[in-house]
């Protein structure tokens, strides 16, 4: 198998070594170089613009010590938001092979009325960042995107907002929580086999 670095993308209040498990399963199926980056501040004070700005730099550096001409990227939670802006608006789709978001709050989530912070107040149903993002005529050009998500996700409510509109798969898994959905054996599983296929890509969504 090639190469295939792929960068991982950690939600709110987390850091990179959350994907200690996803990081190990992926590399045993021979996938890497695996990297995880730590997004800084990680409370949701940050805007989800300048978030995707880390992501930039993360997967440059990747890119130039891989010397690959994409990678894969895998975002969890509200990392999956700001992996779909690098995409969308920073040139991610010119050098991303496969995207696999993971219970990310893609059209909102009602949790985050919570919360008065900048970024979480980004992640609210109806936001004027995700309009922009849904409004996108051509949000991934050649990315292959996949939807990784829980119907009994207690975080990104409704479960729904994981999907994503031009999704090459969906993958309902029946994890119990939401953070479970990086260290589960079935979703790790999912990840590694949606990275490792060179297969065209098929729904397990309902």
């Amino acid at each position: 198998m090639p190469e295939r670095p792929t960068l991982l993308v950690h939600g709110i209040w987390d850091e990179g070594a959350c994907f200690a498990s996803m990081r190990a399963g992926l590399e045993r199926a021979g996938l890497g170089p695996v990297e995880a980056l730590d997004l800084s501040p990680n409370d949701g004070s940050a805007r989800i613009e300048r978030l995707a700005e880390q992501v930039d730099e993360a997967a440059s550096a990747l890119l130039a010590r891989a010397a690959a001409p994409r990678l894969d990227v895998v975002g969890f939670s509200m990392g999956a938001l700001v992996s779909r802006y690098w995409l969308q608006r920073l040139g991610g789709k010119q050098r991303a092979r496969r995207f696999v978001s993971i219970a990310g709050p893609h059209a909102g989530t009602a949790t985050a009325w919570a919360l008065p912070k900048d970024g979480v107040r980004q992640m609210r149903p109806g936001s004027s960042l995700l309009r922009e993002l849904a409004a996108d005529e051509d949000p991934w050009g050649e990315v292959e995107v996949h939807c990784v998500f829980t119907p009994f996700d207690l975080m990104i409510v409704p479960s729904s907002s994981c999907r994503l509109p031009g999704c090459a798969s969906e993958h309902r898994l029946l994890v119990p929580l939401h953070r479970f959905m990086i260290t589960a054996p079935e979703a790790i599983a999912t990840v590694a086999s949606i990275l490792a296929s060179d297969a065209p890509p098929r729904s397990t969504g309902e």
